[in-house]
């Protein structure tokens, strides 16, 4: 295992003042920004450009043929919904090192389902799980323990067991919402968080910067958050699974007026998009919007006491 000290321009000063930033192993460092390591660790630029450069090198951060890429996906981890039909559209539940996202009006169905994963993770791999932590990053106050401890005994699992191994968070401002990610790893190197949930991604975002005017802002800003939250699912293996408001669009006449919030910075940045919308009987249609391996698709599941299940 390389070091930090091992790393060309890293002695034990400078590894210190990296260890107290934050930047604890070589990964870390091979996936930094320049300007994040300067401010960070108060490094100059050319000593954190030689830090970074030969993390990447130590990493191994350059080309590989394809097949090797197959061979690493096989070790992917995925947590099942409790909707068979769903688990299908996606490929098998969601995935690890990738961002999931779903999309819908208000009573779709999204927490509800964040909440079903938190108790899903924890499950053994051979029943649809991982084994593993959650961490529930709550901004709209939507968590309910409550919720977790009925689903929780469903699937057979003691709920204050599970509900111990669930690390909740209320968001207040976007600056803070983005602090409880970076808090996030420092749980995720403990080696056994396989779960971090953002409910919702959007809604601080939408409150704080209001008008064209801070349009621009508000994107860059988002844009920096999901680099964070995608590094944190690569680095430590873990599923990033958020949810995500819609707004109307008055122009659209035909056809579903509605589009979720966070524009292209969003939509390119999320690994698969499922839209979630009502439907009749207590049932729920998730669309498969994107998802770079698979076609767009359907299923539908319920809502009941027990928690996310196929219809009867």
């Amino acid at each position: 295992m390389v070091e930090l000290e091992d790393l060309d321009g890293v002695g034990p000063t400078t590894a210190e003042k990296l260890r107290e930033a934050g930047y604890d192993s070589v990964e870390s460092l091979a996936v930094a920004t320049t300007g994040e390591l300067m401010e960070a660790a108060e490094l100059g630029m050319r000593v954190a450009v030689r830090v970074i450069n030969s993390a990447r090198d130590a990493a191994k951060m350059g080309y590989e043929t394809a097949t090797e890429v197959l061979e690493r996906r096989k070790h992917i981890g995925r947590i099942r919904t409790g909707s068979a039909s769903l688990d299908r559209i996606i490929g098998g539940g969601i995935e690890t090192q990738a961002l999931s996202e779903v999309f819908g009006e208000f009573g779709s169905g999204k927490s509800q389902l964040a909440h079903q994963l938190c108790v899903n993770a924890q499950l053994p791999p051979e029943e649809g799980g991982l084994g593993g932590k959650a961490i529930y990053i709550d901004t709209e106050n939507t968590f309910r323990p409550e919720r977790i401890e009925q689903m929780a005994r469903a699937v057979g699992l003691e709920p204050g067991r599970v509900l111990d191994n669930i690390y909740v968070a209320r968001a207040c401002t976007t600056d803070h919402q983005v602090l409880l990610a970076g808090k996030a790893a420092d749980l995720a190197k403990q080696g056994d968080v396989r779960l971090i949930v953002v409910d919702s991604l959007t809604s601080l975002f939408r409150t704080e910067f209001c008008g064209r005017g801070a349009l621009a802002e508000r994107q860059q800003r988002l844009a920096r958050h999901l680099a964070e939250l995608h590094k944190l699912a690569e680095l430590h293996d873990l599923a990033v699974f958020v949810t995500n408001q819609v707004q109307a669009r008055p122009d659209v006449f035909f056809g579903d007026p509605t589009r979720p919030v966070g524009g292209h910075v969003l939509g390119h940045s999320a690994t698969a998009r499922i839209y979630l919308r009502k439907s009749k009987a207590n049932t729920r249609v998730a669309n498969l919007v994107d998802h770079p391996g698979l076609p767009p698709e359907s299923a539908t599941f319920q809502i009941v006491e027990a928690g996310i299940r196929d219809p009867d």
